[in-house]
């Protein structure tokens, strides 16, 4: 851990754009449950089979990509507040969980509006939010970077036995 990596952090967790973020990550939660929880749940029993369970499967995508960006924000909060450590907050743990998930599938347009918008509206906070943990963690979790390539071929390697 290098003082200038504490120290870009530290300004970071001092910004505006982190109040910004903090403030837009958890009003989009809150906004998201509102929604599920209320009018989603009439409209996703409103659609056939087919399109509730793609319902079903795109809010669950969404409320991970949320729970994901929420903890993300609360561990630099907390390392903001001296409540954890900068060397607890580098832990792979802590950073964004693999972007796969990110994915949706409107299934052939049967998607409500406000899921689609909700989806939307969280795919960029949760790209803009990755952009950040990648600038300001980049190199020191202790898996060090991600190397796209090299993680392939381990998967390979590991499904054929090499």
């Amino acid at each position: 851990m290098t003082e200038e990596f504490a120290d870009r952090l530290n300004d970071f967790t001092a910004s505006e754009l982190f109040a910004r973020s903090f403030r837009e990550g958890m009003d989009l939660v809150e906004e998201a449950a509102a929604y599920l929880d209320g009018p989603g749940r009439e409209e996703s029993r409103a659609l056939p089979r087919s399109g509730a369970l793609a319902y079903a499967g795109e809010s669950m995508r969404l409320t991970t990509r949320l729970m994901q960006v929420a903890s993300w924000l609360l561990v630099q909060r907390a390392v903001r507040e001296e409540e954890m450590s900068i060397e607890d907050a580098c832990d792979d743990k802590y950073r964004l969980g693999d972007d796969a998930i990110r994915k949706a599938n409107f299934a052939g347009g049967q998607t409500p509006e406000t899921l689609k918008t909700l989806i939307e509206r969280t795919d960029k906070v949760f790209d803009r939010i990755r952009r950040i943990d990648e600038q300001i963690y980049g190199e020191t979790g202790k898996k060090g970077p991600s190397n796209a390539v090299s993680e392939h071929h381990a998967r390979l390697s590991a499904a054929f036995g090499k």
